[in-house]
């Protein structure tokens, strides 16, 4: 099986300190450190839960790929789920044999954890975008 385990859930929203202010303030989670990805055009946090984390993503920049989520969806919302992958670069070459469409360059980026990661293309997975971490 390619994927391991549900690594985040990223919701995307204008200003971070309207989610901290709810998952820290009222939930009184844990909140990791921001972490500007001008790579990916957006600033994170993280939500350090047991289980799994809830990614925070507001735009950064004028060329951020959530600002079109965000111009449909104003309230902000869940934007893609992570699943993590032993072998980012076998994962691609077997979904893009299937005809599945890796978005970007198509070679790996590293992303909010400091690893390889690449997104799916929500119109083939249940409208869902998909994003993949390697994590061995």
């Amino acid at each position: 099986m390619m994927l391991k385990r549900l690594n985040h859930i990223a919701i995307a929203l204008n200003n971070l300190d309207d989610g901290i202010n709810i998952y820290k303030g009222i939930f009184g989670a844990s909140i990791s450190d921001r972490v500007a990805l001008p790579e990916h055009g957006v600033t994170t946090i993280f939500v350090k839960l047991k289980n799994t984390n809830i990614e925070l993503l507001e735009p950064l920049g004028k060329n951020s790929p959530i600002s079109n989520f965000l111009i449909k969806n104003p309230s902000g919302g869940i934007h893609h789920l992570c699943y993590e992958v032993n072998d980012i670069n076998k994962s691609i070459e077997k979904l893009k044999r299937k005809g599945y469409t890796v978005l970007g360059s198509g070679i790996p980026r590293k992303g909010a954890h400091g690893k390889p990661v690449i997104f799916l293309h929500p119109k083939q997975f249940i409208g869902t975008l998909i994003e993949l971490e390697e994590v061995k």
